[in-house]
């Protein structure tokens, strides 16, 4: 089993405990709580901004906030039955390295958690996908690892299932940001919500 299908089948596996361990706040309280880079991308969105959710799960802040005019993709079929109970946005099941959408498709794409799951020589690749469906002038969020690191949990948040990463770190992804033809225009070191320790971080970019 290939490393991106070890982690969609993971995702199915775990989702109902991966949504119990990370709920958090009722809805009402949620905005307030989200960290700065999040809250500034959801806060810049006009009404009418096509936003993709890449990555989505279940439903992340960038769906939440972007109402009826978002879309979710996600590969993982589970993740997306619970992220239609949740948010109001069309979903696509999808793979992020071959984004199944037009050119210029989208104002703003947030990819929360998500990249650090697809292979670190593919990382660049989803990058400019991200480039490509994103119309000029659009805003970029997306998390990283802290560190350079490939590995694997065999029993993730006491789940009993193995999940796996694979990180380029900041430094590899602020040069593929770059390449890929964005301006960075902040980095911020977030905690993670899935572990006791460590951070990881979020770069908020736009296309040029």
């Amino acid at each position: 089993m290939d490393e991106r299908q070890a982690v969609q089948t993971a995702y199915d596996e775990i989702a109902d405990h991966f949504a119990d361990v990370t709920a958090d706040e009722p809805t009402s309280e949620r905005a307030q709580s989200r960290p700065v880079p999040v809250k500034r991308f959801c806060e810049a969105l006009e009404a009418d901004d096509d936003v993709l959710a890449a990555g989505c799960g279940g439903g992340d802040a960038a769906l939440e906030a972007a109402g009826e005019t978002g879309v979710g993709l996600d590969f993982s079929r589970e993740q997306l039955a619970r992220a239609r109970a949740n948010v109001p946005a069309a979903l696509v099941r999808g793979d992020m390295t071959a984004l199944p959408f037009a050119a210029d498709s989208f104002d703003a794409v947030a990819a929360l958690y998500s990249l650090i799951h697809v292979p670190v020589d593919e990382h660049r690749t989803v990058l400019a996908e991200f480039a490509r469906v994103l119309r000029p002038g659009g805003t970029l969020l997306v998390t990283e690892g802290g560190v350079e690191w490939t590995g694997t949990n065999p029993d993730w948040l006491d789940s009993g299932t193995e999940m796996r990463w694979s990180m380029a770190g900041p430094d590899a992804t602020h040069e593929d940001l770059e390449v890929c033809g964005f301006d960075v225009r902040g980095v911020w070191n977030v905690p993670d919500p899935t572990t006791e320790d460590g951070e990881k971080p979020f770069f908020l970019a736009d296309l040029l």
